[in-house]
Formats: structure tokens, sequence, C-alpha cells
């Protein structure tokens, strides 16, 4: 009798660590797979975010080490929505890729110099905007000449192949400016310092992340003239319900100074501050 006794206990014990376990135990569907994060509130969950992988100072993968002002800012809102830096998985998200990423669920959230949009809205949902930026030139440390895209006239000009920034200011600001066209800003930024073209334009923010580079520090400079108006946004599936809280991950992360602080960090060096008739930002209301 006593040794049936033991027995039995043995088997309750079992039986009530099992469904412990099976109480504890989440993050899985029925097919075992992960849950959406999109869906979660932290909790073991991972929440795919994705970010430029090439733009230093924004979004840029060394290794296993993702760094920019991007990154900072996403994860800031991700913690804010209950996600440690070990639940985030990057993802890298090209321009031409971003809304096909959203509206097919690969990510939860893009941060990614993404201009909020009318066009881009009739296929993906924005929070923000946590930034403004602007179209400006990169020039020589020493150059005092450019002060603006008016003074590019018979002047050499590089952006990237693809981008609209050059050929806008031929067209509204300097006719006589010849263009050059390179895969990517790391090679007109190597243009500029070797006296190919006198300047290098696009987004301020992404000029300044290039001029904060080691090799770029102390010759190459920001001008500081914005021309135009890009507001960044928290690119999210129309169907998500996050953009309340994204927009309140923002407006507190402005407050508490961790927005500056990020600023001021992946622009060590340059000189550069955000306009400030457009910087910090105000989110828009949520549609």
């Amino acid at each position: 009798m006593r040794a049936r006794t033991r027995t039995g206990g043995l088997l309750a014990l079992t039986a009530a660590t099992a469904l412990l376990l099976g109480a504890c135990s989440g993050g899985t569907d029925d097919s075992g797979g992960e849950t959406d994060a999109a869906t979660s509130d932290g909790g073991g969950e991972k929440i795919t975010i994705g970010i430029k992988f090439d733009q230093p100072g924004l979004g840029f993968k060394e290794g296993d080490t993702y760094t920019g002002f991007d990154t900072d800012v996403a994860r800031y809102v991700a913690e804010k929505l209950g996600y440690s830096e070990d639940q985030i998985e990057w993802k890298e998200a090209p321009s031409a890729q971003r809304e096909t990423l959203l509206s097919t669920d690969q990510v939860d959230m893009i941060f990614a110099t993404y201009s909020i949009t009318d066009k881009r809205k009739e296929t993906v949902a924005f929070a923000g905007p946590y930034f403004v930026a602007g179209q400006d030139l990169l020039v020589a440390e020493d150059n005092t000449d450019i002060k603006g895209p008016e003074d590019l006239e018979g002047k050499n000009l590089c952006s990237v192949t693809g981008s609209t920034s050059a050929q806008r200011i031929k067209d509204e600001y300097a006719a006589g400016v010849q263009l050059l066209e390179q895969p990517g800003y790391a090679e007109c930024v190597t243009a500029l310092l070797s006296g190919q073209v006198d300047a290098v334009t696009t987004d301020d923010i992404i000029l300044a992340g290039l001029a904060a580079q080691p090799a770029n520090k102390g010759k190459v400079k920001v001008v500081g003239a914005p021309f135009s108006t890009e507001r960044y946004g928290v690119g999210i599936p129309q169907s998500s319900d996050k953009c309340e809280d994204i927009n309140a991950a923002i407006t507190e992360m402005i407050e508490d100074g961790s927005w500056e602080e990020a600023i001021t960090t992946n622009t060590e060096g340059t000189g550069y501050t955000p306009n400030a008739s457009e910087n910090p930002p105000t989110p828009d209301a949520c549609a």
C-alpha cells in the first residue's frame, strides 16, 4: 500500500507539472511556428523591423552590428512597445521594396528614411514623422563658394543612379550644372574628395551621416541650407493597430532628450544641426 500511494503521488505531481508548463508556454501557433509579432506586446515574441543596411549614420549593417539614427529610433520605439533589443529581427528594406515588405507582412515596421506621401498611403500606413529632412549639399570642408543650389551653375554635381534630387537642381536652380551619377553615395563622396565633382546632393541627414564617417571627418561638410521637405515616417501595414503607440513613443523620445542625443551621436563632428523650423516634429494624427 505504501508503494502504491507513492506512485499515485508521483503521477499527480507529473500531471500538475505538465499543466503548469502548458500554461506558461506560448508564442507558438498550433503548427509550432511563432505567432505574429505585430499582435504581440513582447513577452518572448519577435518584432521584425526594416531598415537600410547601407546608409551610414542612419541605417548601417556591419557584421552583426546595426547603427544609425533610424536604428536608434527603432530600438526606442520597440522598447516602448514591449520588445527588448534581442527580440528585434532586422531586415534590409531597400527603397524600392518597402511597400512590398509592408503589404505582404514581411516586416512589422520600417524605419528607413521613408518619406510620408499620399501615394504611399494608398498601400501602406504611417506613424510619425520622427524626423523632417531637407535636400541639401555636401561640399569640401574648405569650400566657401557653394552656399545653396543656385551656386552650382557650371559646376559638377553627384547623386545616385535613379535619384531625382540632382535633376531637380538642374531643372529648378542651376540649368548649367553637370550631373554625375554613381551607384551609391559612398562613391559620390569619393568623387567629391578626388575633385571630380564640386558637390553631392540628397537629404541633409544622409549627407551628415556620410560626413560623420571616420574616413570623411574633417574633409567634407553639409552646406546647411535645405531646400525641400522630407517627412520621415514609420511605415506600418495598413492593418496595424500600433500607430498611436508608435506616435506616443516618438513623442516621449523627443521629450526625454533621447531623440536629440541620437541625432548628435550619429552626426558627431560634422557641425550638422537639423532644420529647427521643422524639428523636432510633431507626429500626425493616426488615420
